[in-house]
């Protein structure tokens, strides 16, 4: 089958598209925005990836159009179709289907699906569970919003029966607005955790409850739901009904449970231990994930024992917390060194935890955190309020405000001079060059390429002048 995939760069598409094509099947796709690590995922795979969303593509008459939820009916001002091409598959009646749809009805028929969901944790948490299932030797396969440095890819089909997924409660396409994981059927259900997101698509946390209900709706009986016993919404997700096994976990009284530091801990089951897991992640919202990973992992068999063998050598995920460069300063070459995270942190709870975690591993070094609002909840201001909250660990805070219909000044005005904004991310790189001194610890936050900041920033502080601290 030859398939082409509307909007292949995003993190979902692009797994896919490796997917289908592991499998057999020709794949070509065309998108508008091209970035890394999606963008030479695609290229190493040899995928052919178009510019745009013109009707010139109608020529490679594919059997099936896998659309993505980037695409809509939209139209420009001057009234033009956004996505011409979508316009033309609908007036010729060509077929075409969601991916969600698409991977449900071709690819994971018969194997037993792992869903992990979550507003936060469900990259990390379902690349852990990929990890362990592995080097248990079930070689499952696998589909993550991110690459995990154990795989070095976001998906493979896997020669085992498990197959674990990243279960995202956003729409799935613009004639199809029901969650994403609605279509996986799983037999294991990861629920996370539960806050308002997506406020583009969802009106309030009751919304977002409901598709998480529908979820459940799908496990079968002789499956496992698995959920954050310190999450009063998950609760309520649950009192709609589950016809399910139900295990908890996170809290003291879940059937999984932690004590000791993150970085250091015993898993307990229903109070007693039975595994240890010593590792070099940070944050007890990587401690609660691999509680889930553990969890779901024992449902297939795999004794939490070696399960937590497992992750101390999992690797984590690009774009969770990963180290970007240490450089020093001009001319302070003998004092330590400056070091540049990418981290993916955009919701501000996402924030807050990523900024937790790094204080309990750097103790009172300064951080620095440069963030871009780019979701379409924090475009859309609704988080604002949230943000000094999620910052409070942060000693500078920069925020790339280009774009926002928000003053972000305004909302960032509890912080005080703790607080800097700009327009650009040219400018931005600016500010944390002048603010920079040695040691501190600079972590970029976005669900974006942020326009390259990274390796911008790595460079202009290593040719920044030398500043004398700042009091």
């Amino acid at each position: 089958m030859h398939i082409h995939i509307l909007g292949i760069c995003g993190t979902f598409m692009g797994g896919l598209a490796a997917l289908a094509r592991e499998a057999g099947h020709r794949v070509t796709g065309c998108d508008a925005g091209v970035y890394p690590p999606m963008s030479d995922q695609l290229q190493a795979l040899g995928i052919e990836v178009m510019q745009g969303f013109g009707t010139e593509q109608l020529a490679l008459a594919p059997d099936m159009w896998v659309v993505g939820n980037v695409v809509s009916r939209a139209r420009h001002t001057d009234g033009t179709a956004k996505f011409p091409l979508m316009e033309a598959i609908l007036d010729q009646g060509l077929p075409y289907t969601s991916g969600p749809q698409w991977l449900a009805e071709h690819l994971l028929a018969g194997r037993h699906v792992l869903a992990v969901a979550g507003t936060h944790g469900k990259t990390t948490t379902t690349a852990m569970l990929s990890w362990i299932l592995e080097h248990a030797g079930r070689e499952p396969g696998f589909l993550i919003g991110g690459v995990p440095l154990n795989f070095g890819v976001s998906a493979r089909l896997g020669r085992g029966a498990p197959f674990v997924i990243e279960a995202d409660e956003y729409d799935t396409a613009f004639f199809d607005k029901r969650s994403k994981f609605v279509h996986y059927r799983p037999r294991t259900a990861i629920l996370n955790n539960l806050e308002f997101d997506h406020a583009d698509i969802f009106d309030n946390l009751q919304a977002i409850e409901r598709q998480f209900h529908h979820l459940l709706r799908t496990v079968p009986s002789n499956g496992r739901v698995l959920f954050n016993g310190l999450e009063e919404s998950l609760a309520r997700v649950l009192q709609m009904g589950c016809w399910s096994e139900v295990r908890s976990f996170g809290a003291a009284v879940s059937d999984f449970s932690a004590e000791g530091d993150p970085e250091d801990f015993a898993v307990l089951q229903h109070g007693a231990q039975v595994a240890h897991v010593r590792w070099n992640l940070g944050g007890v919202h990587n401690q609660l994930n691999a509680l889930a990973a553990i969890a779901a992992a024992e449902h297939l068999g795999v004794s939490p024992a070696a399960a937590a063998l497992a992750l101390q050598q999992f690797e984590n995920v690009k774009r969770r917390m990963e180290v970007r460069g240490r450089v020093a300063l001009s001319g302070q070459r003998d004092k330590p060194l400056v070091t540049v995270y990418d981290d993916f942190a955009h919701h501000p709870t996402a924030i807050r935890t990523t900024l937790d975690g790094l204080r309990r591993q750097v103790g009172a070094a300064r951080i620095l955190a440069v963030f871009e609002p780019r979701s379409n909840t924090m475009k859309l201001g609704s988080m604002k309020a949230q943000l000094p909250w999620s910052l409070e660990e942060s000693d500078l805070a920069f925020c790339h405000s280009g774009g926002l219909g928000w003053d972000a000044h305004e909302a960032l005005a509890p912080m005080g001079a703790r607080a800097r904004v700009a327009d650009s991310v040219d400018a931005l790189v600016q500010q944390v060059r002048a603010a920079a001194q040695p040691g501190d610890h600079v972590v970029c936050m976005s669900n974006g390429g942020f326009g390259g900041i990274h390796d911008k920033l790595l460079k202009a502080i290593e040719q920044a002048a030398a500043t004398p601290p700042q009091s």
